[in-house]
């Protein structure tokens, strides 16, 4: 059975930090491209960072740049976003997101997502 199981949500203030965790299982980890996305009721999803299967490549979306770092461990089958100086406006669910093209087919699976509240 696939899942994305994250944690490490909360409210915290403004300018302090958090540290999100996507623990996998059900398939194979270290195959899978891994990504952060958010969402508030109401907004767009919006991409916050991705890396790829080996760690080697990381991405970030603009406004996460500078405060926010992507990381995984093949070895536990676990991402991580560490997010720091953190912002009302960063306010919103945080969802993991593993996805990989395997023989042509593609493969996705999402977590169900964990709220981040930044606020004083």
């Amino acid at each position: 059975q696939v899942q994305l199981e994250e944690s490490g949500g909360g409210l915290v203030q403004p300018g302090g930090s958090l540290r999100l965790s996507c623990a996998a299982s059900g398939f194979t980890f270290s195959m899978y491209v891994m990504r952060w996305y958010r969402q508030a009721v109401g907004k767009e999803r919006e991409l916050v960072a991705a890396i790829t299967s080996a760690g080697g490549t990381t991405y970030y979306g603009e406004s996460m740049k500078g405060r926010f770092t992507i990381s995984r461990d093949n070895a536990k089958n676990t991402v991580y976003l560490q997010m720091n100086s953190l912002k009302p406006e960063d306010t919103d669910v945080y969802y993991c997101n593993a996805r990989a093209t395997i023989i042509w087919r593609e493969y996705g699976y999402w977590g169900q997502g964990t709220q981040v509240t930044v606020s004083s």
